[in-house]
């Protein structure tokens, strides 16, 4: 902005400087609030961690659980929808939180301290000091509006931070009733999915770490 202001300030013949930057300071203003009239915000939904059961034992290992991949439009915080088996689209005035894999890698993270069975999990660079490190994919996280159902795919591989070996892998799915009607049904309904899918990849990494 202060080079804007200085170039108009050397061409003759125009208003004075004060009232040109006054001009400008409230065309600044006035932008944010015409995009805001554009149409309404929309809906912000989040997902919550699951409540596995509670490991009995005494905790044992340390796991780092590496923020998922994937692809676009799942790659995003919008609500992903599927009208039929080969068309995607993303539902209208609906966001998550924040990106889906981040979204997902902090619930995961969560759901895995409330199974009590880690010593430690953490982030990359949490200062956990584990002998794997959880390596996933998001490959469905959507409505499938034909068969009204909220699915939600993921590939999950335990990895060898040291090697890069990988040691086990499994690919978990869970569907459950939801529709696209609004964001609120689609989120709740790829919610408990989610949920369904973080409570196996715990109790399937319990038996390996």
């Amino acid at each position: 902005m202060a080079n804007v202001l200085a170039s108009w300030a050397t061409r003759p013949g125009q208003m004075p400087r004060r009232r040109r930057t006054m001009a400008l300071l409230a065309a600044c203003v006035a932008l944010p609030l015409a995009a805001c009239g554009g149409g309404a915000a929309p809906e912000t939904f989040d997902l919550s961690a699951a409540s596995p059961e509670a490991h009995a034992g005494r905790p044992r290992g340390q796991l780092v659980i590496i923020e998922p991949v994937a692809t676009s439009p799942v790659d995003s915080d919008r609500i992903v929808v599927r009208p039929s088996a080969d068309t995607v689209a993303t539902l209208k005035g609906a966001q998550w939180s924040e990106p889906l894999p981040r979204l997902a890698q902090t619930r995961l993270l969560q759901t895995f301290e409330n199974s009590r069975f880690l010593l430690a999990v953490g982030r990359p660079g949490s200062g956990v000091e584990a002998r794997y490190s959880l390596v996933s994919e998001i490959r469905r996280f959507e409505i499938d509006v034909a068969a009204g159902e909220a699915v939600v795919e993921m590939s999950v591989k335990l990895v060898a931070p040291a090697s890069g070996r990988i040691v086990a892998g499994r690919v978990f799915t869970a569907r459950t009733p939801g529709s696209a009607d609004s964001g609120a049904s689609a989120a709740r309904a790829l919610d408990a999915a989610l949920g369904g899918v973080m409570r196996d990849i715990v109790a399937w990494t319990a038996t390996r770490v």
